[in-house]
């Protein structure tokens, strides 16, 4: 995610000298050299130095490791830190890093093609200007949606983090029918992820409303209307409820190790 960030900021018009990489891997510092023009360091103290925002993108179970050594540098800067690490709470950051103007924001995967959401969460003593300062980071690769707590960014991660592997698997799902319903399997696999690509470009318009978008598609007594009911029978709505419930329920149990 720290690289997708990388990316949609210097395709917003960042430049490159303006951004400071710490990266703790060799062949990661070489290939953000070669790919995108960035100088990254291993030492995570010389690259937050000085800086008006530090983003922390690194595994849940790294972040301590990362953040007490820098404790210092960040007390002495008084950088706005941003994390977009899945599960660790507020609490937690705070206690590793003392004293620094912290929020938490949880993009999603297509936030590597500049197409991503973010929900964002930032506590009381966040001011408009720093929250205003994230929301610029984190719209170089998408749409940003702000949140009123903190546990809600666990049903952030279930609808939109997981979300996308909810609608690939439908994607799946539907090539399979269709191929054993007759199709070609290359021809199946186009017809449902170009119809997965267009629905979605639909959908993402501000005054799409769903409900009519799909009412739209379901003519009385018609091959939409059929499909349809046959998913009500199978208490689609139910499935979908539970699943986004077992996402956010794990989330919780991940936050609570962290």
């Amino acid at each position: 995610m720290g690289r997708a960030l990388i990316s949609g900021l210097l395709r917003a018009g960042t430049r490159p000298e303006h951004l400071s990489v710490g990266e703790s891997s060799l062949a990661a510092r070489e290939e953000l050299a070669r790919e995108l023009g960035i100088t990254a360091s291993p030492d995570n103290a010389a690259a937050s130095a000085g800086a008006a925002i530090v983003v922390l993108a690194v595994k849940p179970q790294e972040a301590a490791g990362v953040l007490k050594p820098l404790a210092a540098t960040l007390a002495a800067g008084q950088p706005l830190l941003v994390s977009v690490i899945a599960g660790v709470r507020i609490a937690s950051l705070a206690q590793w890093c003392p004293g620094v103007a912290l929020l938490r924001a949880m993009p999603n995967r297509p936030a590597l093609l500049g197409a991503g959401v973010t929900g964002a969460y930032a506590p009381p003593q966040v001011g408009a200007d720093a929250r205003s300062r994230a929301e610029a980071v984190l719209q170089a690769v998408g749409e940003v949606v702000w949140v009123g707590d903190e546990p809600a960014l666990d049903v952030v991660t279930a609808l939109s983090g997981s979300g996308p592997a909810y609608f690939f698997l439908l994607a799946e799902l539907m090539a399979r029918a269709g191929t054993q319903l007759g199709l070609a399997e290359v021809s199946a696999r186009r017809l449902a992820t170009a119809t997965l690509y267009g629905a979605g470009l639909m959908a993402q318009s501000r005054t799409a409303d769903l409900a009519q978008l799909r009412a739209s598609v379901s003519s009385p007594g018609g091959t939409t209307q059929a499909a349809l009911a046959a998913l009500d029978a199978a208490d689609l709505g139910g499935a979908v409820f539970r699943a986004l419930a077992a996402a956010t329920a794990r989330s919780r149990e991940l936050a609570a190790q962290a």
